[in-house]
């Protein structure tokens, strides 16, 4: 495990204080995450099925998560934390799966206990895979890794199914088997998560997603609950594509897009984000060139 390779950068994240990590849904918001100073991005399957115009049902194949993981992790140099889903198959796609989100450049994973057609984890009508058969892909993803420093992130969305205690227990085995940290999805209320935390000696991940079943707790009080990582899967989505139905009502409204200009990016600004100076810059450089 090199300190410079992503999955090592994300841990050491984590472990100087916990860490707000925004969803990212295209390499350009990827960017304005890091401009204003977070320390790692993360890649929602809901966000990006969305994206797509699709449900989080587990349509979206490896390849395209893949595939905007690579973009993203070439648009910033924060580490980025991918959803996969339930690894795209059985404990042998795990493997594969690693290996492809690995060499993408990504700092880590989480892998969830659901069986397919999965549910968004706030959902009603999910069902889980047997312990053991979970159990198996984390071991599979271990195995899998040539990095060390590469995170495996192990959801249970068992709170939600089969109750707190069955959570617990599944967690437990997640981290026997080899997870580095857990990720319990959609606890109910702020004592749960304490009783969380109290019963789960390993790094936590918080989803803290709107509209959902766990309530809406800032970044202080999760740290003061002993939780490393706070994402926030799909705000930056629901954000934008709120901003962008309101100024296409306007604009079909109006006849023009004049009373919404002062709601949008300016150029400068956008420019600023993509860099489009350092562009021309290396552009001059080149064509200037001279033995």
């Amino acid at each position: 495990m090199t300190n410079d390779s992503p999955g090592s950068r994300l841990r050491q994240a984590w472990t100087e204080q916990p860490i707000q990590v925004p969803g990212v849904f295209n390499p350009l918001v990827a960017r304005m995450a890091e401009r204003q100073g977070f320390k790692a991005v993360y890649l929602s399957g809901a966000a990006l099925s969305a994206g797509m115009g699709l449900p989080d049902i587990g349509l979206v194949t490896l390849s395209e998560f893949v595939d905007e993981a690579r973009r993203i992790v070439q648009a910033t140099n924060l580490p980025l934390l991918c959803d996969a889903d339930t690894g795209f198959g059985e404990a042998l796609n795990v493997e594969r799966t690693v290996r492809q989100f690995e060499s993408a450049g990504v700092a880590g994973i989480h892998l969830e206990d659901q069986e397919l057609p999965k549910r968004c984890g706030h959902l009603s009508g999910k069902a889980l895979v047997e312990p053991q058969a979970m159990a198996a892909k984390i071991r599979a993803a271990v195995a899998a890794r040539r990095d060390p420093g590469f995170v495996l992130i192990a959801r249970t969305d068992a709170r939600g199914v089969a109750g707190f205690d069955d959570a617990v227990r599944r967690a437990q085995l997640y981290l026997q088997a080899g997870a580095d940290a857990i990720f319990p999805e959609a606890l109910q209320d702020k004592r749960e998560f304490e009783a969380f935390r109290k019963a789960i000696q390993a790094p936590l991940l918080a989803n803290m997603t709107e509209f959902g079943k766990s309530p809406l707790l800032t970044a202080q009080e999760l740290s003061e609950l002993g939780f490393n990582i706070v994402i926030y899967p799909v705000t930056s989505l629901r954000l934008a594509m709120k901003a962008v139905e309101d100024g296409l009502a306007r604009i079909k409204a109006d006849g023009t897009q004049a009373g919404v200009v002062d709601r949008m990016q300016t150029r400068k600004r956008l420019y600023e984000v993509i860099r489009y100076e350092d562009y021309n810059a290396f552009d001059r450089d080149v064509f200037n060139f001279k033995l």
